[in-house]
């Protein structure tokens, strides 16, 4: 916690930052507020005269229960996904309007939640909607086919020393340290997800990080970007959809269309690798990272019932054993356990 002196230094020391990159005036004192985000940075808005904006920071250690560390470059690297996916699709990320690497912040404009909200909220609220679910792998999947086999972009993504420590090692390896029994996948699954390298992977493609916008969905927080296996943001936002099975299980059903309609959507822009090959990959790791959310460094907040916990691990483990080859078989086998439950 920052004693009141700490904090105000390192609000004057923000300010000095904003004026010299031109967002706010020489003499302007903007409203500072903190917002509320994940546990990897500070995000704060400013309202400056001519517009609000976001001011993003790193932080070196996570705000969880556990010991995570990561780099504070990633900082960085979320800059430059913004860059890139703009191009791609151009309203899939904010507007980025300056960044500081040194220092370790960004700002990005202000998107206002009554405009933008955010699809975790609308999913739990029972604003259901297959055709965002579709849209975000559609999107997704346009970035990845983009950005694949590109060697500039492979160079400027190079980020296995941010992956590793914030994505494979809290959610794969430390489950497997949980649980001897399937340790040996989950490794290899974790290895082969490092040393796959197609295109440029966001790393964090999760309900709470997606906007639902006016002209479709945007994606936040892309720390974790790397160049790397796409499947990876495939199995991480599906996984999401069979955990709100939990959450709210009166729409269970409708989460489960809303995974088979992402996944359908983005199967049909997989064109830099046989689709088939790319969804026996995902189908593979998606139960590793289910199991993650249970037994890794940042478990899912909203599963708070051990029942509920066991539930996602006898769906998990022979998935993990029996190796599915397609992403229907890993809903199918969820569906069938919440109904023997």
């Amino acid at each position: 916690m920052k004693t009141d002196a700490a904090a105000s230094a390192a609000e004057l020391g923000l300010l000095a930052a904003l004026r010299r990159a031109g967002l706010i005036g020489s003499d302007e004192q903007p409203a500072l507020t903190p917002l509320p985000g994940g546990v990897s940075s500070d995000i704060v808005r400013i309202d400056a005269r001519a517009a609000s904006f976001c001011v993003k920071r790193a932080l070196p250690r996570l705000k969880v229960a556990a010991d995570w560390r990561a780099p504070v470059a990633r900082n960085h690297s979320e800059a430059e996904w913004i860059r890139v996916a703009g191009t791609v699709v151009r309203d899939a990320a904010p507007g980025l309007l300056a960044e500081d690497p040194d220092a370790g912040w960004f700002a990005m404009e202000w998107l206002a939640p009554e405009t933008y909200p955010v699809w975790k909220a609308q999913l739990a609220a029972g604003a259901i909607d297959t055709g965002v679910a579709a849209e975000v792998g559609h999107r997704i999947a346009r970035i990845h086919a983009a950005t694949a086999g590109r060697a500039e972009i492979a160079a400027r993504f190079a980020n296995d020393h941010i992956f590793w420590p914030i994505r494979l090692e809290p959610y794969l390896l430390a489950a497997a340290e949980r649980h001897p029994d399937v340790a040996a996948a989950l490794r290899a699954i974790a290895e082969t997800t490092g040393r796959t390298k197609l295109a440029l992977v966001h790393g964090d493609v999760s309900p709470k990080n997606i906007l639902v916008g006016p002209r479709g969905p945007l994606f936040l927080d892309a720390e974790c970007a790397w160049y790397g296996d796409p499947a990876f943001d495939l199995a991480f936002c599906l996984n999401h959809l069979l955990l709100k099975c939990l959450w709210r299980p009166q729409w269970r059903d409708r989460y489960l269309a809303c995974f088979h309609a992402l996944a359908d959507a983005y199967l049909a822009g997989v064109a830099w690798e046989p689709r088939d090959d790319f969804e026996a990959r995902c189908a593979r790791l998606l139960p590793g990272l289910f199991l993650a959310r249970v037994d890794g460094k940042s478990p899912v907040e909203y599963i708070t019932r051990e029942a509920d916990r066991e539930r996602v691990r006898a769906c998990a483990k022979p998935l993990l054993m029996a190796s599915a080859a397609a992403l229907g078989a890993v809903a199918e086998r969820w569906r069938q356990t919440l109904a023997e439950a």
